[in-house]
């Protein structure tokens, strides 16, 4: 199995489920006592945030670049970013070493091509939501990209950096998210993507009358058959 490496810590309690997942999709898939491969480098996010805030990202990249040369030394041979916000950075990340980057939004538009859908919406940060760095590449990738309202956005923005980056899991936030989710299908969603991997720990496919696709859950198995390719 190939060596993965994680550039996580934002939040880490996301970055908590991208090891369990690992974890458990090779233990699926090679049974017995196996589990990944794994080096993770965690980043402290208040720092990354409030590059974020100061739309200070380039700055941003050459902390997440420099974390991609250590898991490169450390033996990784691909890279990760546990973040979808992150992504913005991509470029800076993956030019920083000579291992190739597994990105997140490929590998949920592949996803939900394998479906069958096109038509999908998508919650994430505001900066996710409103910036071109993730919906031009799922549209890039076949996909018709609705997110919701500014309000539907200021609330799912909210509850992701006030609540869920730090393990607050409120049944109100639920419920909000629910009627956002219900709005877009509303509008023509035929699926939703789940584009920050907090959401994971609030939302679930009973939680949308069309599927979601948990974008955490779709880069670790992504990365998990990447490890155990022949390539």
């Amino acid at each position: 199995m190939k060596t993965i490496g994680l550039i996580g810590g934002m939040s880490w309690e996301s970055t908590a489920e991208y090891y369990r997942l690992l974890n458990e999709f090779t233990r699926d898939r090679l049974g017995g006592l196996h589990s990944a491969r794994c080096v993770l480098y965690s980043v402290d996010f208040a720092e990354i945030e409030h590059l974020q805030v100061q739309n200070r990202w380039t700055e941003a990249g050459e902390i997440l670049g420099e974390a991609a040369r250590a898991l490169e030394a450390a033996g990784a041979d691909m890279v990760l970013l546990c973040t979808n916000t992150m992504h913005k950075v991509a470029d800076q990340v993956e030019a920083a070493v000579s291992i190739p980057l597994l990105h997140l939004a490929d590998a949920t538009a592949d996803a939900v091509r394998a479906s069958g859908l096109r038509r999908v919406g998508l919650l994430g940060t505001a900066f996710t939501m409103e910036q071109d760095f993730y919906r031009g590449r799922l549209e890039a990738g076949g996909l018709e990209v609705r997110v919701p309202e500014a309000d539907g956005r200021a609330t799912v923005h909210r509850v992701i950096y006030e609540e869920l980056c730090r393990g607050v899991v409120r049944e109100e936030s639920r419920a909000a998210y629910r009627k956002v989710i219900a709005d877009l299908v509303a509008g023509g969603a035929e699926g939703i993507i789940l584009g920050c991997t907090e959401i994971e720990l609030l939302i679930a496919s009973e939680d949308s009358p069309v599927p979601v696709f948990p974008t955490a859950s779709l880069h670790a198995a992504a990365a998990v058959n990447a490890a155990l390719s022949a390539d």
